[in-house]
């Protein structure tokens, strides 16, 4: 089953092209450890939220912009002995200098509970990040599909959920402290893909009025906790030429 590497970090507006080039250097060296994509979007509409959002979540200075990124693995075990052979490989001490903060970067390893569609060739994608008590993991997978029934019908070409199997605490930031997630909870990193903004925008406007009607207080997990953004793509492995 594919796993994900899920990351989110802080980058400087003004080295948005060298983080580009980074990940362009860094991924010949994650494919020759069994990856399979890599995808780094940059973030172009991040809202503030009042109990949690993506800035907090890396605590973003000023003039620094949100990425939302993810690795493409055939398995956990093949992430994982790549995690450790990167340790001691001294091809990673070659890639570039990291543009950014890389100890406020937040990480962890993931396994799709549902997904639908496809992601190749979007221009757009909507990334969230939520805390879900593990009791209600298959609560969360049936709302998921409704929510896929809604975003498909606006558009989406595809969405993939989540669910933290090796998500670690950090000791400046990680994806609990960025959720506020209690202690029977676990993070979800996943995201909706989109043709462009603008289908996803108009979605979100026809969806909002569809949710209206709907008793939020029945979902399985703390809505007020959850934090979205949109993003386009910065680099992506799998892009057709």
């Amino acid at each position: 089953m594919t796993y994900y590497t899920g990351s989110v970090a802080a980058v400087p507006a003004a080295n948005k092209t060298k983080y580009a080039e980074h990940a362009e250097a860094a991924w010949p060296l994650f494919a020759s450890y069994g990856a399979t994509r890599m995808v780094e979007t940059w973030g172009v509409d991040v809202p503030r939220g009042k109990v949690t959002d993506f800035y907090g979540a890396v605590n973003a200075r000023e003039g620094e912009a949100i990425v939302f990124s993810w690795i493409a693995w055939p398995d956990r075990a093949t992430a994982d002995a790549a995690w450790q052979k990167m340790e001691g490989d001294p091809a990673m001490k070659e890639l570039p200098e990291m543009p950014f903060d890389g100890s406020r970067m937040i990480f962890g390893g993931f396994s799709p509970v549902f997904e639908r569609g496809d992601h190749t060739g979007a221009r757009y994608y909507q990334g969230f990040l939520l805390a879900v008590p593990e009791k209600n993991k298959a609560a969360y997978e049936e709302m998921a599909e409704e929510g896929w029934q809604m975003f498909s019908k606006g558009g989406a070409l595809g969405l993939i959920e989540n669910w933290g199997e090796d998500v670690l605490h950090g000791k400046k930031t990680d994806f609990y402290r960025a959720t506020k997630a209690k202690e029977d909870e676990v993070p979800v990193f996943s995201w909706s893909a989109w043709p462009d903004r603008a289908t996803c925008d108009a979605a979100a406007k026809a969806m909002e009025a569809e949710m209206g009607n709907m008793d939020m207080s029945a979902m399985p997990f703390d809505g007020m906790r959850m934090m979205w953004a949109g993003f386009e793509p910065l680099f992506d492995s799998g892009a057709k030429a």
